[in-house]
């Protein structure tokens, strides 16, 4: 599964980003180890007042790409048109602060030779949600639970953010949102459609340099929350 074919990599990574020029080298970096380079790296950048999009451009390698989006501020279209323009037969995506561990990545991919979607969980066991900052971790293990209770029990972590999935599987189904309520429609579709899905454990950490984009606020968290729920509920209630 890790293997290239000539120029077409068989797994994509997307990494969406807005000011997050102090961590992406290095990611990019352990990313790449982790796959032993075989692997597209794609940085979907929304214009970022640090100009993380030049720093990643300043990278002489063909296998990092960068995307740099003008006028335009929103995680789940970043991830989708990483998605678009992606080569690999897999694409996978993540935080670009380093609060969710590259090494991982490769574990949810072999996952991907039974399963159609892998993605980390910090809610079972093994995993952890080890952040500093106790409002998101409350509102995480709260939405979850509210999103277990009414959609599907069998998934722990609807917020994970942290996804490998076969490239047709995620044609499929596509993103909805502005933000991570994304995953939740993700993953509750997924398993509407049939799709399997494996949850594995990582801890989630401190991001290692920046601002929080989830939760810099309280008032931007509860906003944010709000739409979670609304998500869920409409998944929940909607006419199929």
């Amino acid at each position: 599964m890790l293997k290239k074919r000539g120029n077409l990599h068989k797994i994509s990574i997307v990494l969406p980003t807005y000011n997050e020029k102090d961590n992406i080298v290095d990611l990019i970096r352990a990313i790449q180890k982790s796959f032993n380079n075989a692997v597209e790296i794609i940085v979907v950048d929304d214009d970022s007042p640090d100009k993380t999009w030049e720093v990643v451009g300043k990278i002489s390698d063909e296998n990092v790409k960068v995307l740099r989006r003008l006028n335009q501020k929103c995680l789940t279209t970043a991830i989708s048109d990483g998605i678009a323009i992606s080569k690999g037969e897999v694409v996978g995506w993540m935080d670009c602060d380093f609060s969710m561990p590259p090494e991982v990545l490769p574990k949810l991919a072999r996952s991907l030779d039974e399963y159609d979607i892998a993605v980390g969980s910090r809610y079972i066991t093994g995993g952890k949600d080890a952040r500093d900052t106790p409002v998101g971790i409350i509102g995480s293990i709260l939405i979850n639970y509210f999103a277990k209770y009414l959609l599907d029990s069998s998934i722990t972590d609807y917020t994970t953010g942290f996804v490998v999935a076969k490239k047709k599987v995620l044609e499929d189904i596509g993103l909805k949102g502005d933000y991570g309520e994304y995953c939740i429609y993700l993953l509750y579709k997924a398993l509407k459609k049939g799709y399997k899905i494996k949850e594995l454990p990582y801890h989630c950490i401190p991001r290692k340099f920046g601002e929080s984009k989830t939760a810099p606020t309280l008032s931007k968290y509860l906003q944010r929350g709000i739409k979670y729920i609304k998500t869920i509920l409409w998944l929940k209630f909607q006419k199929v």
